[in-house]
Order: C-alpha cells, then structure tokens, then sequence
C-alpha cells in the first residue's frame, strides 16, 4: 500500500480535506456514504437500482484498495460530505469519479473544489498524465464541474474504454492544461502524509 495522502484547502466554503482513508474510517463512515449513495438523485445518476448497505460500501473500499486505486473521504470543516476516488491506473492515466452526498450541501461549489484537489494530486502526486471522467448524460451537474476545470469531451478509442456504461459521456483532461487552467487554485493547496 502507498502512504496514504491528505490535501488541505481553505476555501470561503470551508476548511476542505480529501483523505485516503484507513478501513477502519471506512467503516466508521459507511453508513452516512451509503445514505449518499442511497439518495434517490445520486442513486439514478450514479447508475445505482438497488439500495447500497453499510457493508457493501466497506466491501466496495476493500475492492478499490485491491485494485490500487486512490479512494479518498471528503470533508467539509471536519464533516463527511462525500467520496471520490482515482482508478484505472494505466500508461499515465485514470479515471476519477466522485459524488457529494447530502442534497443540503450540493450546488454550493464543494464538487467542483474537491474535483480539482483529487485532479491536483493525480497530476502532482500520482503522476498521472491525463485523468478521465465517465458521466452519465442526464448528470449535468458533474459534467459542468469537469468543464470548469478545462476537461473536454473525448470520443478516442482510449477515453471510451473508461465509459461506465454505453453512453456515458466522457470527458478527460491533460496534466499541462490542468495546470494551466486552475494554477492559483492549484497554489493554495496544501498536500501531506495522514
């Protein structure tokens, strides 16, 4: 396993921390993950048509940390809002996905600044080359924060074979372009060990 990583940044929204968690942080937040992956709109746009148990988001961590993926916890002033994660590591790339759970705390921008902090560490940390991002095309929501942060659409043979589903809609973006797009954001990142 990698060392585990942490991104601060203090936003006028919040202090905002991305965390690799440990299983037993998992465990500790599955069930308030699961209410979000539960939610009826997050559940349509995430693909979901069963409803997820505490257990299987425990499970489904255990299976990203075996499959090298970079899970991450999101939190807003020390409170979980969301998850998002890195996976697909492949030739310099990945695919990034991500979802702010509570309908109460969506739509204030969290996505977007998370989106940019797990992108700012697959570039700086992860040493990605090009991240990747599957939407589903009824989530306009996602679709806008990818094309805040200078993602485009891509239709290559690659950028497909990180579809989730048919048709999906995917967007993907370079480290150089990122960089250039979301430098004094970037800047006022802070990155260090758990």
């Amino acid at each position: 396993m990698k060392e585990r990583r942490r991104i601060e940044w203090t936003t006028p929204v919040g202090q905002l921390t991305a965390l690799e968690p440990t299983m037993d942080e998992v465990r500790e937040h599955a069930a308030v993950l699961a209410e979000g992956y539960n939610e009826p709109k997050n559940a349509e746009l995430m693909g979901h048509t069963a409803a997820i148990e505490p257990d299987e988001v425990v499970d489904h961590y255990a299976d990203m940390f075996s499959e090298d993926a970079r899970p991450f916890l999101l939190l807003r002033d020390g409170t979980l809002v969301g998850d998002g994660d890195l996976r697909g590591f492949a030739d310099g790339a990945a695919e990034f996905a991500f979802m702010i759970g509570a309908p109460n705390v969506q739509g204030k921008g969290l996505g977007t600044r998370f989106a940019l902090m797990i992108a700012a560490f697959g570039f700086r940390e992860a040493g990605l080359g090009r991240i990747y991002a599957s939407v589903v095309p009824q989530n306009t929501a996602s679709r806008r924060v990818f094309e805040k942060l200078g993602y485009l659409v891509d239709d290559s043979a690659l950028a497909r074979s990180y579809a989730d589903e048919p048709d999906d809609i995917v967007l993907s973006i370079d480290r150089e372009t990122f960089e250039r797009a979301n430098a004094a954001m970037i800047a006022e990142l802070e990155f260090g060990p758990r």
